[in-house]
């Protein structure tokens, strides 16, 4: 008689927890011609950009950099590159899970 009355709290406590953080990761090539100095990976549905992910590093033409996306609940993110020129190169709505970036010429802002 009690598995009756618990049932419908236990699968209610289940249903309202929070989506589950996940890890992802996104390899981004730089096909552009120029050194990438400044990389910034924000959440999808977030309004400013997160900190540079290169930190002193910087980003040759031809290497590819994987970036590992820890703690979030979407694959969903936004992706700015800002080349030595200061040029930007900027993708909307990447689905990570899905999706790796060549960035070249032809995806100048």
């Amino acid at each position: 008689m009690q598995i009756k009355f618990l049932l419908p709290i236990v699968l209610s406590a289940l249903f309202s927890l929070p989506a589950m953080a996940a890890d992802y990761y996104v390899e981004i090539t730089n096909k552009t011609g120029y050194i990438i100095n400044y990389m910034h990976v924000s959440p999808g549905n977030k309004k400013s950009w997160e900190d540079d992910v290169l930190g002193n590093d910087v980003m040759v033409n031809g290497e590819t950099q994987r970036v590992t996306l820890k703690g979030y609940s979407s694959p969903i993110f936004d992706i700015r590159l800002t080349d030595e020129d200061g040029d930007t190169y900027t993708f909307w709505d990447v689905n990570v899970h899905e999706y790796d970036l060549v960035v070249s010429e032809d995806d100048l802002d």
